[in-house]
């Protein structure tokens, strides 16, 4: 048991496994969301958009994650009010706005005088470097996106599953809608130190998508998701360890392969089968 063991000897990797952790626990749960509202296109476009105000924060020698967090949130609220008021289809505002944002980010970085280091790691990832401060704030952020889905947590699967017999009944959708968007722009800022930026839409994605494989139950849903997020980034850690390899993208890769067994073994996928076998039966049958 050395193995699983040794890599505890070091601060940085207790910290990474416990930050990875809260991280894969509040993607996977904020996931179920995203893919039952078909938003994955938005939590890639916050990510995006996030890097501007990350490259604002390291110029004014502001706090990063407040800095990504405010742009984040500004674009989900502008995403929101202009898709619902407008003609403008949704994904077209992400394009536009995501886009935009994340050039204004690029053009203040390139205008820096010196390399800027730590911003590349929030492109890519690196949660082997976080410290006592980043975990206080992941810690804090995970608690609150945690809370607020279980405190609403009947509001919202009434919204995600029939928005329209949810408003009709008197639940306020549109103010969960735009709820649902900074809950998801706060679990990209928290998720941005382990797979960054470019890979952070996958960590929302693939563990609720696993989930999908395998059950019809949201409350199951949930946890299946939960539990993939959480094996895959402490799994992906280790082999990051083991391998010297970038530790975001070995938790998306574990992640992935986690999703590709899903829909092997997919009770979805053997019924499907299962039906076309019976139905080649009765046409044989037939002839």
């Amino acid at each position: 048991m050395h193995w699983l063991t040794d890599p505890l000897q070091y601060g940085f990797m207790v910290r990474a496994l416990c930050a990875s952790t809260l991280i894969g626990l509040a993607c996977s749960i904020v996931g179920v969301y995203v893919v039952l509202r078909n938003l994955s296109f938005i939590g890639d476009g916050l990510a995006h958009a996030s890097f501007a105000g990350i490259v604002i924060a390291y110029l004014m020698k502001f706090n990063l994650y407040v800095g990504g967090l405010l742009f984040a949130v500004l674009t989900a609220v502008g995403i929101g009010a202009i898709s619902k008021r407008s003609e403008i289809s949704v994904d077209t505002t992400i394009g536009v706005l995501f886009t935009a944002a994340f050039a204004l980010g690029v053009l203040l970085m390139s205008q820096a005088r010196n390399y800027i280091v730590d911003l590349q790691d929030y492109l890519f990832g690196n949660v082997l470097g976080v410290d006592r401060t980043d975990m206080i704030v992941v810690a804090s952020l995970t608690t609150a996106v945690i809370a607020i889905v279980l405190l609403l947590y009947k509001e919202l699967l009434f919204a995600s599953f029939d928005p329209v017999m949810a408003e009709a009944s008197g639940v306020p959708t549109t103010f969960l809608y735009y709820l649902l968007l900074v809950v998801l722009a706060v679990t990209i800022i928290v998720s941005l130190q382990a797979a960054g930026i470019v890979l952070v839409a996958a960590l929302l994605v693939t563990p609720a998508a696993t989930a999908y494989q395998l059950t019809n139950r949201f409350p199951s849903m949930m946890a299946i998701s939960a539990a993939v997020g959480v094996l895959s980034a402490v799994v992906g850690l280790y082999i990051s360890y083991y391998l010297k390899a970038a530790s975001g993208s070995t938790i998306v890769l574990v992640a992935t392969a986690c999703f590709i067994a899903a829909m092997a073994l997919s009770p979805k996928r053997r019924s499907v089968l299962s039906s076309i076998v019976e139905a080649r039966r009765n046409a044989v049958r037939v002839q």
